[in-house]
């Protein structure tokens, strides 16, 4: 048996795993190089490998998605070695096939395994030869959209439509009704030709609450093939993972063991090495059947939480794997202690219904502590834009039990914040109390349940006083800078006898408010005043008491606000965003606080309602209907795509179409991408003419 050591290893990625993978390599004194595109050439895996790469442009296809350019980065820096991370080329057999024609190593399986389980179809028909139990469907190469049809009758419905390629939930689809296959096929196809550019489908039966377990493996090139327990991945949306754990606290000991022995008869049905993850369907309803889903030929992306119950580090073991060395443990020596919890941070906004955010990051607050892991490549001035996955890090827990492990998750995730990004760390603080998932009674639909009970907590008061109070600290740093801060330029204003009140709108969601300070909050006397101005914020609106006065006190120090309230003592996390937004929080959450004039705002917070208008930064994949075209109210318009996630967007009102871009355009949330101008009814003209009889009335 040959072996080899490795001195450098380029990795083929970007983001937390890239930093991830580069951290196990230098410890393992492996020099490590990155790749990046344009839009990462300031990105903190770049800096923490000791040389980098540039591979191209911002999109994928022109960078990390070039099989080329990443064998001619490893030649160019004298690596031995390709580590594909996760997503990108990972489970592309064209870059395993690459390294071998350039005399490189593929830290991973080969290329017909890779090749086998990303063909679905494919996959079940190896395992099932295996005696791997499979879901009941119909998988076949090449079916067109008339012979699924057919065959949905005798797989039954409910049923799942599946792209053969690619994963992460992306061209899947559950149909109840026959009448919507048609359709839901047309967008599976449309959709895993975008994202894998294969759109072969096939069906499967939909298990009645499935909960989704999966087993991580590790397979040398002496044949010995082990498993190292299962994850839980139910808590899903719209089949994108969100919390994982392991163990599951669904299986008992001899489910584990039959289960871990089917993943590993799986890995031999393709002669696996390295390490993968075989997926499995189980119902919550006979928790000892499980059925084979997938196989991924790649590390996971929730792979922490096996490290943290097994303490085996998998990315060394996938080099030493990849260096020929057989496995240094048998399935006996494999034992898991406590629990471990892992919770995935998007770039989403859970108050419009999870649409890709994105912006620039103004400060880092991380966890720390015992039994606590954050994976990130966040830092200040890193740009969340929408040509990559929407993932901005990964909060971990360790503890002895699982409900431990609940809680030291919760706590680290309220050490957890990056302003200047809109995320989901709110949802899932929600999602761990809720009493299913305290108790481990998951299935994969009850997180989208469970969304619709959800809302954003609105700015709490002492917060948007501490607004106001940094709002004025801010205007006299900045007076002082520019040497105007006596007399008329001084922070709390001047007039003769006494200091001027100094009053600022702000808006923040579920928020209108106004903030008047009198004196100086750096050095006091001070007393702050918090209203409602009542032109949006229904809780504050025609507040008529006297609003309570409170005596204030405020210094900033870095990204720590330290505000005093009538004596009580607070810090607040604090930063400015690019767009001069406020962000202010602490263990209760993170809020966007904006300074809003009350007429200016109001206007432009009401767009007409018959503009369509960019839910989320992203581009616009297609355009429906012709520029002048008629439409009837909810027609489908356009289709925007961020971060890997499409939306439709559909007429307001019935009309004419004014269709302002074309596919392919680079678009902002909130711009306007069409607008529907309706045919005027004999109502609205009568309208329109009694209303301007009465103004002409009124003139007169």
């Amino acid at each position: 048996m040959t072996t080899t050591r490795f001195h450098t290893v380029l990795v083929a990625n970007r983001g937390e795993i890239a930093v991830r993978v580069i951290a196990t390599l230098q410890r393992l004194g492996i020099r490590a190089v990155a790749v990046y595109s344009d839009a990462d050439e300031g990105a903190r895996h770049v800096a923490e490998a000791d040389t980098a790469v540039r591979l191209g442009p911002a999109p994928a296809a022109e960078s990390y998605l070039s099989v080329e350019k990443i064998i001619a980065a490893a030649r160019a820096t004298g690596a031995q070695a390709i580590h594909p991370g996760y997503g990108f080329l990972s489970e592309n057999p064209a870059l395993p096939a690459a390294c071998a024609a350039a005399g490189l190593v593929f830290i991973g399986p080969g290329a017909a395994a890779i090749e086998t389980m990303g063909d679905k179809i494919a996959a079940k028909t190896a395992v099932a030869a295996g005696g791997v139990p499979v879901v009941p469907g119909i998988a076949e190469p090449g079916l067109s959209d008339a012979q699924l049809i057919d065959a949905a009758a005798d797989v039954g419905f409910p049923l799942l439509i599946k792209p053969s390629a690619g994963g992460g939930g992306k061209g899947m689809h559950p149909v109840h009704d026959p009448a919507a296959l048609p359709d839901a096929l047309a967008r599976a196809r449309r959709e895993a030709r975008a994202a894998f550019g294969d759109d072969t489908l096939f069906l499967e039966r939909l298990i009645t609450r499935p909960r989704h377990i999966e087993v991580q493996i590790l397979a040398d090139t002496c044949g010995t093939v082990i498993h190292l327990g299962e994850r839980e991945c139910s808590l899903q949306r719209r089949h994108q993972k969100v919390i994982e754990e392991a163990p599951s606290p669904l299986l008992d000991g001899a489910t584990r063991a039959r289960i871990g022995a089917a993943a590993c008869d799986t890995a031999r049905s393709v002669d696996y090495r390295g390490a993968g993850t075989v997926e499995f369907l189980v119902s919550a309803d006979a928790p000892d059947e499980f059925f084979f889903m997938e196989m991924n030929t790649r590390l996971q992306v929730e792979h922490p939480v096996t490290e943290m119950v097994t303490g085996i580090d998998l990315v060394e073991e996938q080099i030493r794997i990849a260096e020929g060395h057989p496995l240094a443990l048998d399935q006996d020596a494999v034992t898991l202690t406590g629990h471990a919890i892992e919770a995935r941070i998007y770039a989403e906004d859970p108050g419009r219904g999870f649409l890709p955010t994105g912006g620039t990051v103004a400060a880092v607050f991380e966890p720390a502590g015992h039994g606590v892991r954050i994976d990130s490549s966040l830092r200040p001035g890193t740009v969340v834009g929408a040509d990559y996955d929407p993932m901005l890090a990964k909060v971990i827990a360790h503890a002895g039990t699982r409900a431990e492990a609940l809680d030291r998750l919760d706590a680290a995730l309220a050490d957890t914040a990056a302003p200047g990004v809109v995320d989901n760390i709110e949802f899932v603080r929600f999602l761990l109390v809720d009493e299913r998932v305290q108790a481990g009674d998951l299935d994969t639909a009850l997180l989208d349940a469970r969304a619709a009970d959800f809302s954003p907590a609105p700015a709490p008061d002492d917060v948007l006083i501490a607004a106001g109070l940094l709002r004025q600290l801010r205007i006299g740093a900045a007076r002082a800078a520019r040497g105007d801060a006596g007399g008329f330029g001084a922070i709390t204003g001047w007039r003769l006898g006494a200091p001027a009140p100094v009053r600022s709108q702000l808006r923040s969601t579920g928020r209108r408010a106004a903030v008047t300070v009198t004196g100086d909050p750096r050095t006091g006397p001070c007393t702050a005043v918090l209203t409602g101005d009542g032109a949006e914020d229904t809780d504050t609106a025609g507040d008529t008491a006297p609003a309570p006065e409170v005596t204030a006190r405020a210094a900033l120090a870095g990204d720590l606000l330290t505000v005093t309230l009538d004596g009580v003592r607070t810090g607040l996390r604090a930063a400015v965003g690019v767009d001069g937004a406020l962000w202010l929080g602490d263990r209760r959450g993170m809020w966007r606080i904006e300074a809003a004039d009350p007429v200016r705002t109001r206007r432009a917070a009401a767009p007409t309602d018959r503009q369509i208008r960019s839910p989320m930064p992203g581009s616009v994949l297609e355009v429906l209907v012709a520029d002048g075209a008629e439409v009837a109210a909810g027609d489908p318009v356009l289709v925007v795509e961020a971060m890997k996630m499409e939306h439709t967007l559909t007429a307001p009102v019935a009309g004419t179409a004014a269709v302002s871009v074309a596919a392919g355009a680079q678009v902002a949330v909130d711009q306007v991408l069409a607008e529907i101008t309706a045919a005027q009814t004999t109502e609205d003209a009568d309208g329109d003419l009694a209303a301007a009889t009465a103004q002409k009335g009124t003139a007169q």
